[in-house]
Parts: C-alpha cells; structure tokens; sequence
C-alpha cells in the first residue's frame, strides 16, 4: 500500500550551514520524524504564492501547518501587543491559503501550535496575544498536562490526561466558526481544537514532533490514508 502524501508547511529565515549563511526555508527534524515514524511521507511546503494553495492541497493526501512566528494580529483585526513577535506575512498569507484550500477538498489537515492559532484565525476567530505559564524559559520546551474533553476527536486519540511538550506564550480567544474545543490546560487554556465530523481537522496548542506519543500525528495519516483512497489520490504527485 502507497503511503499517504504529507505536506509541512516550513519556516522561511536566516540560516547557517557548512560555508553558507543565507534565507532558507527550514523544518526542523522532529516534524518529518513524526510524520514518517507514523506511517507517512513527509513533504516540505515552504512559502508560495496563495494562488498556488489550491493546486498544491490537491496533490497532498494530509496537511500539517508547522509552529513558529506569531500570527500577525491584523489578520484578526487587533493591534499588536508589544510582547507579540514579529510578523511572518509570507507564511501568514500562504498558510491561510493552505487551509482554506484543505477546508474547501476535504483534506485532512493537523495544525501544530501556530498552524492551530492560524487555523483559528482562518475560521475568523481571535488569539490571545500574551500568556503567562506556557513558556518555561526562551529556547526550552516545557511540559504541562492537557486534559480531553469527552466525545471529541482528540479525546478518540488520546482518551487520557497526558503530559506533552509545549513552548507558546499565545492561545485562541474567541473560537473560528464551527471549531469546538477537545482538550484544555489545567489553567483552562484552550489546548486542542476541531471541526465536527466527517471533517478531519484538529489542532493542537503543544508541540507532538518534540515528544514520543504518535497518537495525534498516526491520526491524520491514518486519516489520509482512508480519504486517498477513497479519492484515488495516492500517486498523483
């Protein structure tokens, strides 16, 4: 059986490697580790032009929209707060379109960290700009419990309180249309968010590629997998 495609969105920044230092479009490891230790092919999506969304879903069978920069506030009509990072309009305008487009086919889409604020914010809901207690020091991944709400996807997943890596000082505010809550902080941080079935699409505020549990990631490629099939999407890239 072919494995399903995955496309990751990456970041688009400064680097270094070997002799060369400039502009790159970067995922870190851990992300296509996940997705290839959960039974997918791993594709990167760096910035394109919005126009290019569509096309690009079209030949995926699954969609992770990666972490990183802060969503830029203008995108849910706020002001910034001098504590927000910042922007990353490239990937702003290029993710959003990516998830409109897995909105509009159908295509099982995962939103880690940023990709869930910005799957949020594409379904017109609002972040909150500064959160205290989810950052353990700059340049460290925490952990802090999660807890899932009964009857959700998420909850089918991971049906008990689990520990998971986290790093984010934002979170949703005002929920997207049509997204539902599945998992919260102990603090009561929205933590996990989704659409109603047959739709899947979840987002998660925690970082999955920096731990061991594969339940959330084995979900959309499994996910993948059966809506390729039933498509007959494996091999058209």
């Amino acid at each position: 059986m072919t494995k399903p495609l995955i496309g990751v969105t990456t970041y688009l920044d400064q680097a270094r490697w070997g002799v060369w230092e400039m502009r790159a479009a970067l995922l870190p490891a851990p992300y296509p580790r996940l997705v290839q230790e959960s039974g997918g092919i791993a594709v990167m999506l760096p910035p394109d032009g919005p126009e290019a969304a569509a096309a690009t879903v079209a030949r995926l069978d699954g969609l992770v929209v990666a972490g990183g920069a802060d969503v830029e506030p203008v995108r849910y009509g706020a002001e910034p707060d001098p504590r927000t990072g910042p922007p990353a309009r490239e990937r702003d305008s290029w993710e959003l379109a990516l998830i409109e487009a897995a909105l509009a086919s159908g295509t099982p889409l995962l939103g880690i960290c940023r990709g869930m604020q910005l799957l949020n914010v594409a379904l017109g809901g609002t972040l909150v700009q500064h959160l205290e207690g989810h950052v353990e020091a700059v340049g460290v991944i925490g952990r802090h419990a999660v807890k899932p709400v009964p009857g959700t996807r998420y909850a089918s997943l991971v049906p008990e309180l689990a520990e998971v890596p986290t790093y984010h000082h934002q979170a949703v505010d005002r929920l997207g249309a049509g997204l539902a809550p599945s998992a919260h902080a102990e603090d009561g941080t929205v933590e996990a968010v989704e659409l109603a079935a047959p739709a899947w699409v979840l987002g998660v505020q925690w970082h999955p590629e920096m731990g061991e549990d594969l339940r959330v990631m084995r979900g959309l490629v499994e996910a993948a997998a059966t809506s390729s099939v039933t498509s007959g999407a494996v091999g058209r890239a």
